[in-house]
């Protein structure tokens, strides 16, 4: 790295996006359980972040956290009122925090896991199959969970492929797989500026940076819309994402950069048609988000 880019990739970027899970996981368990589930959601969030849990794991972290703390506010109300004030300061925070822990280390940490190493092995048992299959399995992955172990292990798979293909051009994996991966963030800005009325203000707004995060092949952008309206954000972008994977594997595109997005379309092979599975994945993935999601009612 040239140390403009460690210093954006690793001393700021790198730091930056560690405290996007946590935050994630610590105000869903704050929208439950109010501020009493906000540390538990921030400790449960940092051990999926760390772990191999991810975006999913923090999405259950944030469930568990508040709902752990509106269970334990049930039974100890039924505590002596000289004991009241232990509650939020002390019983609150070292049971939860023992509950909450517990279900994620050996519970959803495990789970996640196994699922991830399975995935893994389906791959590699895949590489030598349908070219364009893998291209649309690796890209609905890309979009499954926006950067957790899901789309994780797709990259990752993605990655593994340079090395064999850095004498004979650009490895058509990794370009499928970042292809998919810019399609959610950009589904979700054309969704944000064309069919406004379906979003609030504040998301109007944010749905803006998107455009950057998609072009930059930051599928986390994605993750606030995710987060919020799973059911019409999610399905639409795997369908989107697997597209893009498979036209860009059919096409021929390759990738000699593990990361860039669009910054890096001078070194891919096939750039026309890369561009073009990148346009026709967000777009499908966009039209999938419109017709789900229904405009919001005037207030």
């Amino acid at each position: 790295l040239t140390p403009v880019a460690y210093f954006l990739k690793a001393q700021v970027g790198g730091v930056a996006f560690s405290f996007m899970l946590p935050i994630l996981a610590g105000f869903i368990a704050m929208s439950i359980a109010d501020r009493p589930g906000l540390a538990l959601g921030f400790i449960g969030g940092a051990i999926a972040a760390n772990g191999k849990s991810g975006f999913l794991g923090a999405l259950a972290a944030g469930f568990i956290a508040g709902y752990v703390v509106l269970l334990l506010k049930k039974i100890f109300s039924k505590l002596p009122s000289a004991l009241e004030g232990m509650v939020p300061i002390l019983l609150i925070p070292v049971f939860g925090l023992l509950i909450t822990g517990a279900g994620m280390v050996y519970v959803i940490e495990p789970v996640v896991g196994f699922i991830n190493t399975a995935l893994n092995n389906g791959l590699k048992n895949m590489s030598g199959a349908n070219i364009i299959l893998l291209g649309a399995l690796l890209g609905a992955m890309m979009a499954v969970d926006m950067g957790g172990p899901v789309n994780k292990a797709a990259y990752v798979f993605g990655t593994g492929t340079l090395a064999a293909t850095v004498t004979s051009g650009g490895s058509v994996v990794m370009a499928a797989v970042m292809a998919a991966g810019m399609v959610p963030p950009l589904a979700i800005a054309l969704c944000t500026t064309f069919f406004p009325s379906r979003f609030t203000e504040a998301e109007r707004k944010s749905g803006i940076t998107n455009y950057i995060m998609g072009l930059s092949f930051i599928t986390e952008g994605a993750i606030p819309f995710a987060a919020s309206d799973p059911l019409r954000i999610i399905p639409p972008c795997i369908v989107g994402s697997a597209i893009a994977g498979a036209l860009s594997m059919m096409f021929g595109c390759g990738s000699r950069a593990p990361h860039g997005g669009i910054f890096v379309i001078g070194i891919i092979d096939n750039p026309l048609m890369f561009l073009i599975a990148l346009v026709v994945g967000a777009v499908v993935a966009m039209a999938g988000i419109v017709l789900l999601k229904k405009p919001l009612k005037a207030e």
